[in-house]
């Protein structure tokens, strides 16, 4: 009984001769589904791809967890014990100091000077301790050259963009003009200014990092800061076994060290990012689900028009020993059939689109605008289960009418239908 409940929704499926029109709506119905899932796919790898490289991105250059302290200078004393102390919290690998400041990189040619501004990064290159960051491993292990240079004067490393857009290269000299450490002169405050010697620069993928940081050595970054005698430091770089666990290993190191000292984590700097970005993910997914809504009101009116066309035959089958219940499951595995197929091409398209995209970066975006320079994607088991799910269920529940319409038809009247 079970394969000729489906042989007759095949049939009805096809339309038969002479009904070329009712095989053409299921077939419209069919591609809406596929057409729906297929982009539900594409669009949500997408954003998911962009949330995981702005994750990766950001880590890159930045510690999972920074420590600073309260007070009117913005530095950090003592940060030796400090470090020490961080060390000791669980899921603590690495608590390295740092120096961040605000400065001005400066050339001259042609008898003109010119400028841009910058984040200096001040980092310890002391092999010894564990690095914080990415980029700080990059440097240890050499990939990153910020040793010291013939000429004598400070390493200095230029994110990619800031070197093209100055067109410095390996060997140049630059000065550095540091606001934080202003001095009098004759009633006027006059900034520190140092000659650094550019030995490298780095990319990260990040408009904002290649074209904004520059990286020197800790005790350079402190001597043009005015910070050696008293040893002071930004704050401490803390990296854990997972940055996913910052926020948690935040909240511990704050019980460990207490006040005066601040603890912030990456997902707390970074939450109004991530949270746009979480909300134009869901904003997306819903507009686009209403595709495969639509669908799905394309596969009522197709089992509709099916149940008005096959009236007669509705009720001979009925007459000849078909229960109810077999009438439902007829109209049932019509719909399911329409959705379960147009869910699957749908789900393998959006898999292979989303492939090409990520694989061969077709679709180059600006990276000033959106912080990356192609369309990243990302597809999870997670979000195409949440998908298939989704459509495979909506399509179910669109046979639910006319399958229910179709099961209560009286044999003797839907005989005499004209």
């Amino acid at each position: 009984m079970k394969g000729l409940h489906w042989f007759i929704a095949r049939h009805y499926l096809g339309g038969g001769r002479g009904r070329g029109l009712l095989s053409l709506i299921t077939w419209i119905a069919l591609g809406g589904v596929t057409v729906g899932v297929t982009a539900l796919v594409v669009v949500t790898a997408v954003m998911t791809g962009m949330q995981e490289d702005l994750k990766s991105k950001i880590l890159e250059s930045s510690a999972h967890v920074l420590v600073l302290q309260h007070g009117a200078t913005l530095h950090l004393n003592d940060w030796q014990r400090v470090a020490d102390s961080v060390l000791t919290v669980d899921n603590v690998t690495a608590a390295a100091p740092f120096v961040l400041s605000q400065v001005a990189v400066v050339i001259t040619r042609n008898g003109q000077r010119y400028s841009q501004p910058a984040r200096l990064y001040g980092i310890n290159i002391d092999t010894v301790a564990a690095p914080a960051t990415d980029m700080e491993r990059r440097i240890l292990d050499g990939v990153l050259d910020l040793e010291s240079t013939q000429s004598g004067l400070n390493p200095l490393l230029l994110g990619s963009g800031i070197a093209n857009r100055m067109g410095l290269f390996a060997g140049d000299t630059v000065i550095i003009v540091a606001f934080e450490n202003l001095r009098s002169n004759f009633g006027s405050l006059v900034p520190a200014l140092r000659q650094f010697e550019v030995t490298g620069t780095f990319s990260t993928g990040m408009y904002d990092y290649d074209t904004e940081n520059v990286y020197t050595t800790l005790p350079a970054a402190q001597e043009l800061l005015g910070l050696v005698e008293e040893d002071l430091v930004s704050g401490i770089g803390v990296r854990t076994t997972d940055p996913e666990l910052a926020t948690d290993v935040g909240a511990d190191i704050t019980s460990a060290l207490g006040f005066p000292y601040v603890v912030e984590s990456w997902e707390v700097s970074n939450r109004s990012l991530f949270s746009a970005l979480k909300l134009e993910k869901l904003a997306m997914g819903l507009i686009l689900f209403l595709i495969v809504l639509v669908a799905a009101f394309n596969i009522v009116s197709t089992l509709v028009m099916v149940v008005a066309d096959r009236t007669r035959e509705i009720g001979i089958l009925k007459a000849m020993g078909m229960t109810q219940g077999g009438i439902l499951r007829v109209f049932v595995l019509q719909g399911a059939w329409i959705g379960i197929t147009g869910t699957v091409v749908g789900t393998a398209l959006g898999v292979l689109l989303g492939w090409l995209l990520g694989t061969y970066e077709l679709i180059p975006i600006p990276p000033d605008v959106y912080f990356v320079d192609h369309l990243p994607v990302s597809m999870r088991v997670g979000d195409i289960l949440k998908i298939v799910t989704a459509s495979v269920i909506v399509s179910f529940a669109a046979t639910i009418y006319p399958a229910v319409q179709a099961s209560r038809l009286q044999p003797v009247d839907a005989i005499r239908h004209d």
